[in-house]
């Protein structure tokens, strides 16, 4: 089977792994699973992602960890040959995949000190970029959001990692890229092109990763909002976990159609779960999920 598995609230919260989860992965994948994360966390690096869960005991490489940050780059290269310079409001680890596939990168924080110093706009502050990039900014200020509005409304193409309102940390709920992404979205008049889940371009980039088809994928997931719902979007199958933002009572007030095709509270439930759809062939192309 093809697993795609989402990284904050279903392997670890904050700095906290969800016991057992490591060790069930590294079965699956020691049956002969294809194990491959996929994450819309746009802050950090592939590598970083590597050391992470190889520390954690899961089993991990550099091309089995596709994030919403690494999707969006590659998008760019593959779709937008007239970009060259982006603008990016976020951490470094969005800045470097960026990087790797030859786009010059002007950060935001470096164009809100000209902005402040020099008394120019963000578009001449940024020397007209062709995208505006966006994800999450621990850091946000004011001056990031004008420069990313003033590049906008000056023709700069607008892309979001993803809008995820928030993520799961060890205690609680932190504000996620949505936040960043509505703030730029109201002050430059504007909706960007999305990447990250729900969408599909995610999933379907984690499974080109493998070299297999999204749609013979099982997502397992903590959010009905992106997991379950990009599941949907490619036709895979899902299985949330409740180690994260969505509870069981969110799924029974959605309607049959919407909801996972299962759910799991811990990772003895999820072995439980992956054995019995192991079980089960995929259904049909053209079918429900």
């Amino acid at each position: 089977m093809l697993l795609l598995v989402d990284l904050d609230g279903v392997v670890y919260r904050g700095a906290d792994p969800v016991p057992g989860i490591a060790a069930l992965l590294t079965e699956r994948a020691a049956t002969g699973d294809d194990v491959v994360y996929v994450t819309n966390n746009s802050m950090h690096y592939r590598a970083d992602y590597v050391t992470r869960l190889a520390a954690m005991g899961a089993p991990v490489s550099a091309d089995r960890v596709v994030s919403a940050p690494r999707a969006t780059a590659l998008y760019l290269a593959e779709h937008e040959p007239g970009v060259r310079r982006v603008l990016t409001i976020g951490a470094a680890g969005l800045d470097r995949e960026l990087r790797d596939v030859g786009l010059e990168v002007v950060g935001a924080a470096y164009v809100a000190e000209r902005m402040a110093k020099e008394g120019l706009d963000g578009w001449a502050a940024a020397g007209h970029p062709e995208a505006v990039v966006a994800g999450l900014d621990p850091q946000l200020t004011y001056l990031r959001i004008a420069a990313a509005a003033d590049c906008i409304r000056a023709g700069a193409r607008f892309i979001a990692t993803n809008r995820d309102p928030n993520y799961p940390m060890e205690r609680g709920l932190r504000p996620g890229s949505g936040s960043v992404i509505a703030a730029i979205e109201v002050a430059a008049g504007s909706s960007p092109l999305v990447i990250g889940k729900p969408e599909p371009g995610l999933m379907e980039e984690a499974a080109r990763a493998v070299g297999a088809d999204p749609r013979d994928a099982i997502v397992i997931g903590d959010g009905l909002a992106t997991d379950i719902a990009a599941a949907r979007a490619v036709g895979a199958r899902s299985v949330l976990m409740l180690t994260g933002v969505s509870t069981r009572a969110d799924v029974e007030a959605l309607p049959p159609e919407l909801r996972p095709t299962a759910l799991a509270a811990d990772a003895e439930e999820l072995a439980t779960v992956l054995r019995d759809l192991a079980a089960t062939p995929s259904p049909p192309r053209g079918t429900a999920r």
